[in-house]
């Protein structure tokens, strides 16, 4: 009974241990800037709204979809977006910590 609990204890610690060294490794912020556009409206490739920022990347438009918090409703527009990126089945998500918009110049008259 005992040898039991101390392989569970010993594997939990394990457990935690490696759950630490991945936060430890998690990834960094990045910047992409872009055009939001509406997941669904847009791109119809949403079942509700969802904003999603296109960005060119080695010649092909990769998406970004934006986990919705407070930082990342907004309009469509074009935009400079900080945040953490993660990938799963080729879909790339961005959890928005800074969202600016970016200002075009005036065209010369």
């Amino acid at each position: 009974m005992i040898m039991k609990k101390l392989k569970l204890f010993i594997a939990l610690l394990a457990g935690l241990t490696i759950a630490g060294a991945s936060t430890a490794f998690a990834a960094s912020d990045v910047t992409i800037t872009g055009n939001m556009v509406c997941g669904k409206c847009t791109l119809h490739e949403t079942e509700t709204c969802q904003n999603v920022v296109q960005v060119v990347e080695d010649g092909k438009t990769v998406n970004y979809y934006l986990k919705e918090n407070d930082i990342s409703k907004g309009g469509s527009e074009k935009v400079s977006v900080t945040g953490k990126v993660k990938e799963k089945d080729g879909k790339k998500t961005l959890t928005a910590t800074k969202i600016e918009v970016v200002k075009t110049e005036a065209k010369p008259d």
